[in-house]
């Protein structure tokens, strides 16, 4: 027919070249959309790609602000706000509170100001407090309230424990170890809502400074026994006593009137002998006698004589000894290596090296050899990060756990600006040791993870932003301060146990 014969006579289409003109057109519109959002302006929390948030106090009025210092919730609840979780918009406050029947209830929200959980009586964050009384709270679950009855939500809003309790709480200075009381018996819950120990008991005790140490319990017949964190029944609940002291898989307990140290096995390793047992640090046992601490083996040989206040194991076969009322350090044949001339001496946490204060300032700090490494004002031992931030002299110096001599912009990757110090006075550096900021301030502080560094000219303190501009004129008072912190405008406020910002 003449229509095919036309559309036969007619050249054919190239595929190949139209798909590419396509995609070519796709790549342009996508291209000319990627720029005009990059020119839109945007809001100050949604130029970092995450947004932190805290809780902040103005006017009598509690709200939230993000790490830039921008309002996130508006400044209008009467009771405090608490995030359990900085990272997650999940808002807690009180409302309707009755001082005098000690009655309230709660109201959670997220950035938008949108209720979340109402199925729920109460919802709470769970609250807990580490040495120095500051309080944090439990990050990945929250207590909740059903029917007159209590369970654990993450902070989702899922179910991680059915709401069948009487209360739920934490084992306060312990993290990871939620109290689950059901009438007059105990039990306990990781913090996922995972059943460590069932509540069948009349009391739950830490057995030690960590979750991982374990728990003790106690029965309703007054009858000990110790369950580690993955729920294995270590001890069986037929002891008059156990003390929250352990190592080497050897127990300090109690049958009748005296203490013994036993194995795992339910051998006495040690039938008494002490008062007390202080440390059990591999095959040492640091133990108390009368009013003298010495230090015996496993196979109950006295190791090192009774004539300390105090001992502790610091391994290399070194221990920090107190002996009239001063601190030295000693090896495992009571020899001296180093004298005992300091008022105090720690060996932190993660660490293998000794801080020994010879002031209430000035600290000298020793290697694992016992050999003087350093001697300031230490001002911080991260051991996150294994640095150590010393005031030498007029100097601020990091070293890492090497005792390595470190510059600020190793340890600190990402920030913009360093702290200098010239002839009394503070000013900034970036990183190519380029000067941004002349020495014009009496007192300032390293950049924060958030890009704001506190500076104080006279009695008041302000704060400049990552890129060295003033956020904030010296304008504050913060001589009852013990840290002085700032996001933008905002100041750490005085009262660090509840840990909030203020203007």
């Amino acid at each position: 027919m003449s229509s095919g014969r036309r559309y036969n006579d007619e050249r054919k289409l190239n595929m190949k070249k139209v798909i590419g003109v396509v995609i070519a057109l796709a790549v342009l519109a996508m291209m000319i959309i990627s720029i005009s959002k990059l020119l839109e302006p945007k809001k100050e929390e949604e130029l970092s790609t995450s947004t932190y948030y805290f809780t902040a106090y103005k006017n009598g009025k509690w709200g939230v602000i993000s790490q830039t210092g921008s309002e996130i919730i508006p400044f209008e609840y009467t009771e405090m706000i608490i995030i359990p979780d900085k990272t997650k918009d999940v808002f807690i406050t009180l409302t309707d509170v009755n001082t005098e029947t000690g009655t309230y209830k709660t109201k959670v929200f997220n950035k938008k100001g949108e209720e979340q959980f109402k199925d729920y009586e109460l919802v709470e964050a769970i609250d807990n407090y580490d040495e120095n009384q500051t309080v944090w709270y439990e990050s990945s679950a929250l207590r909740v309230r059903k029917d007159g009855k209590y369970g654990l939500i993450n902070l989702n809003g899922k179910e991680i424990l059915e709401c069948k309790y009487d209360n739920i709480y934490s084992i306060k200075g312990i993290s990871n170890s939620l109290l689950l009381i059901s009438g007059e018996k105990q039990g306990l819950a990781s913090d996922v809502g995972e059943i460590i120990v069932p509540a069948d008991y009349k009391e739950i005790r830490p057995a030690g400074k960590e979750y991982t140490d374990g728990y003790i319990v106690i029965n309703s017949e007054g009858k000990y026994g110790l369950i580690d964190n993955n729920k294995e029944i270590i001890l069986e609940t037929v002891y008059d006593d156990i003390k929250p002291i352990s190592g080497n898989s050897l127990y300090v307990v109690k049958e009748g009137d005296s203490f013994k140290i036993i194995n795992q096995a339910k051998e006495t390793i040690i039938d008494g002998g002490f008062d007390e047992v202080l440390q059990i640090s591999g095959e040492n046992i640091v133990v108390k006698r009368s009013l003298s601490v010495g230090v015996i083996t496993t196979s109950n040989v006295e190791k090192i004589p009774f004539e300390y206040q105090d001992l502790k194991d610091i391994g290399n076969d070194h221990f920090i000894a107190k002996k009239e009322d001063k601190y030295g350090i000693i090896d495992g044949q009571n020899k001296t290596v180093v004298d005992f001339n300091y008022i105090y001496m720690k060996q932190r946490k993660d660490t293998d090296f000794v801080e020994a204060d010879k002031t209430a300032s000035e600290t000298d700090i020793y290697n694992k050899d016992m050999e003087l490494k350093l001697t300031g004002i230490v001002s911080e031992v991260n051991t996150e990060k294994g640095y150590i931030n010393i005031r030498i002299g007029e100097a601020q110096k990091y070293y890492n756990f090497k005792f390595e001599e470190k510059e600020e912009k190793d340890i600190f990757t990402t920030h913009t600006l360093f702290l200098v110090k010239k002839d009394g006075k503070y000013g900034y550096q970036d990183k190519d040791g380029k000067q941004v900021i002349d020495y014009i301030y009496d007192d300032a502080k390293q950049q924060n993870e958030y890009g704001y560094a506190a500076v104080k000219k006279g009695n008041v303190w302000g704060c400049i932003n990552k890129d060295g501009n003033v956020a904030l004129e010296p304008s504050a008072n913060l001589d009852n301060n013990l840290v002085i912190d700032f996001i933008n405008k905002w100041h750490l406020a005085e009262d660090l146990r509840l840990n909030y910002y203020e203007q």
